[in-house]
């Protein structure tokens, strides 16, 4: 739901050693009488057996459908295809990936030269069997990345019981592949840990009653010494309680290595330390609503959220791409911050990614992407060197090298398959590889669209729907609209999004339409900020007129069209299937937040006061109270049927607010199906197998209720 990058984890199980969903706190005191409240309890014996009785009633209604088996096999076929692109993380002389297949359901850690990966018939060695380590663990582990050692030699490899955010960090030789006896190691917590250097690292995590901040995310990072016991591990910064968190990042490069700290007050703010090799720290002067990056030469690189104006300089514009020089890099010292890019009109930064040669950045226009390549000489940043990439898509920033030249950059479109570009530091791209075309893109329509929301302000949205189709058809409209997450497009082969859905639904003779509404970062920080809080009801608003829109030309129908949205898109969908149950004929709501009432008190609830406003103030519990869906769904009102998807490992969202809206709408007598996945923590699922469930669940039921033959 939120970008990793940003918080240290996205929005927001209760795992075997996570804290449960808590007790509503405050002006909903602990005699909050909601009947539907013991569903909170996620492993409660009554709550699990609720659960089981809805999992039974979903299964028999969408899984005995022949639909069901039809959306199962394209989609796992689709995740499992060996020809699909294996994404890369370059460092070095290495080009690492995480592969999953039948043969490794749970997946496998690896690595090839990059030569070999470059070659297109890449030599892959395995470093980490995890189907391996759950047979010999007798768990299911998820693969949550690792952080490793300059040299390669050591690695902070990162598990997850279930898929949620809460891991084991466990020290793993990856020359030898086995985990490092008496090596750091720390138990199931929301942690972070990374190498200052082999021997040393930078860690939060749970160090007991006091150290977690109330949005469940560690405030204390501390300084550990290989050899030491971690009690002995030294502090060297302490967030505030009241605090998001506190977030250790380092960064390595032939330059050097920068240490830093980020204070988190909030989701959308931060401070910055720099971390000197005694722990003593050092404030980088940026605003707290500067975003980090990434880093080169001595460089720390930054976004603005909002316009700034530093001490004896002029004034750099919101959303700029700056660069600030590094503590301890005399070279680079600068008085003022440097201005790397500032987006035009309709423009927007998406990915910024800092390599050894070049800072790298993929930027928008009306939502579609082509990329900069910005380059340190002589203590000045040179003007942006466009890429030729194709045109009309997205273009996402795959991985860049901190040691040495090379940039992996994907594009992809609503119709052209991802294809992996290489710069090899000449800044002239050669692709790499190529996903096959899973269907032919002349029968298929992409139109972008544009339509005035209710205060005016025009909002863009892509319809995709069968090349050559006259009057309405059966239609699904996507979004999302928080975070300054933004939906540019892509090939249907990102599971977070409508899974493969040109074969699913489009070449069947439906459509599918994506609304870039306010909230999400399609145009910037302005964009997102449209949407914060009291202006919440905006983001509602946008994707009421798509939907309206597609309707009014006649594309769709009331009978016809359905929406789909996941975690802060499951709270899009559930408001507006509540506000205007009149424009749709059916929902999906996929792990979604709805009771905003209490959502501090649950998961990651209380990071995300910054988005959508603290209940416990009087007028913003007020303005909330008008939109929350689980305090304004009503019983004499007719909703379209409702499917709820969730996942009882989720620790970020939890399957709280899904159980509750369900229970309550089943219990006012609306059409309401449930299914809650043991694994997945928040997302789509561990496995390709959980993930084509997921999707082909969602597709089974609009076919079921949207009249697609």
């Amino acid at each position: 739901m939120i970008a990793a990058a940003a918080a240290g984890a996205m929005i927001g199980a209760s795992v075997a050693s996570a804290k449960p969903a808590q007790s509503p706190a405050g002006s909903q005191a602990a005699a909050d009488s909601d009947p539907y409240l013991w569903l909170a309890q996620i492993h409660g014996a009554r709550a699990r057996a609720w659960v089981s009785q809805q999992n039974a009633v979903s299964d028999r209604v969408l899984k005995t459908d022949p639909a069901y088996s039809a959306h199962m096999k394209t989609i796992l076929a689709m995740l499992n295809n060996p020809a699909r692109i294996a994404d890369p993380t370059v460092r070095g002389r290495w080009v690492y990936n995480f592969w999953q297949d039948p043969a490794h359901v749970r997946g496998i850690w690896r690595r090839a030269s990059i030569a070999s990966y470059d070659s297109g018939h890449p030599a892959w060695h395995t470093l980490l069997d995890v189907d391996a380590l759950d047979r010999q663990t007798h768990r299911n582990w998820v693969w949550k990345g690792a952080d490793c050692t300059r040299a390669f030699d050591r690695c902070l490899v990162r598990l997850s019981p279930g898929g949620g955010d809460a891991v084991v960090i466990r020290e793993f030789n990856p020359q030898t592949g086995r985990f490092i006896a008496n090596g750091f190691s720390l138990s199931l917590a929301k942690s972070q840990a990374t190498y200052v250097n082999r021997n040393t690292i930078l860690f939060a995590t749970d160090f007991g009653p006091g150290s977690m901040t109330p949005a469940s995310y560690p405030r204390i990072v501390k300084l550990w010494h290989r050899g030491e016991p971690l009690a002995a591990a030294k502090t060297v910064f302490e967030a505030r309680r009241t605090d998001m968190g506190a977030d250790p990042v380092v960064f390595h490069g032939p330059y050097g290595t920068i240490s830093l700290i980020i204070r988190r007050p909030s989701f959308f703010k931060a401070d910055y330390y720099d971390v000197a090799a005694d722990g003593h720290l050092v404030r980088i002067e940026v605003p707290q609503g500067a975003q980090l990056v990434g880093a080169t030469d001595g460089q720390l690189i930054f976004t603005l959220q909002d316009a700034w104006k530093p001490a004896n300089g002029t004034t750099i514009a919101q959303g700029a791409l700056i660069a600030v020089a590094a503590p301890g890099f005399g070279k680079n010292q600068t008085t003022q911050p440097a201005v790397i890019y500032t987006p035009g009109t309709h423009e927007a930064i998406g990915d910024v990614a800092a390599g050894r040669d070049a800072v790298y950045v993929s930027l928008y226009k009306d939502v579609k992407g082509q990329v900069l390549a910005f380059r340190f000489v002589n203590g000045q940043w040179t003007q942006g060197l466009r890429l030729d990439l194709p045109k009309g898509g997205s273009t996402a920033l795959a991985s860049v090298n901190a040691w040495g030249p090379q940039a992996y950059i994907r594009f992809e479109s609503f119709t052209q398959p991802p294809t992996l570009y290489v710069d090899d530091g000449t800044h002239h791209v050669k692709a790499v590889y190529a996903l096959p075309a899973r269907f032919n893109p002349k029968q298929v329509s992409v139109v972008q669209h544009w339509v005035k929301s209710r205060d005016g302000t025009e909002i863009p949205y892509f319809l995709i729907r069968p090349a050559g189709v006259k009057g309405p058809v059966p239609t699904i409209l996507y979004g999302y609209g928080g975070f300054q997450l933004s939906l540019f497009p892509w090939y249907w082969d990102d599971g977070h999004r409508p899974l493969d859905a040109v074969q699913n639904w489009v070449l069947k003779g439906g459509a599918i339409a994506v609304a870039n509404i306010r909230g999400g970062g399609e145009f910037g920080p302005a964009w997102h900020q449209a949407a914060l809080q009291f202006h919440r009801q905006r983001a509602f608003d946008d994707f009421e007129a798509a939907a309206a829109d597609i309707e009014a030309h006649h594309w769709s129908t009331p009978k016809m069209l359905g929406i789909v949205g996941a975690s802060n898109g499951g709270l899009l969908v559930s408001t507006v299937m509540v506000q205007r149950p009149d424009l749709l004929a059916a929902v999906v709501c996929q792990r979604p937040l709805i009771d905003m009432l209490r959502y501090t008190h649950y998961g990651a609830g209380a990071s995300w006061e910054a988005e959508y406003g603290n209940p416990v103030d009087p007028k913003m519990r007020a303005y909330i109270q008008r939109y929350s869906p689980f305090e304004n769904v009503k019983p004499q009102v007719k909703y379209p049927p409702v499917l709820f998807i969730t996942e009882t490992s989720d620790d970020r969202v939890t399957p709280v607010f899904a159980r509750m809206m369900a229970a309550k709408m089943e219990a006012q007598g609306h059409d309401v199906l449930f299914n809650e996945a043991a694994e997945g923590g928040h997302g789509p699922g561990s496995t390709h197998a959980e993930e084509a469930n997921y999707w082909a669940l969602t597709y089974t039921f609009f076919q079921k209720h949207l009249g697609l033959k």
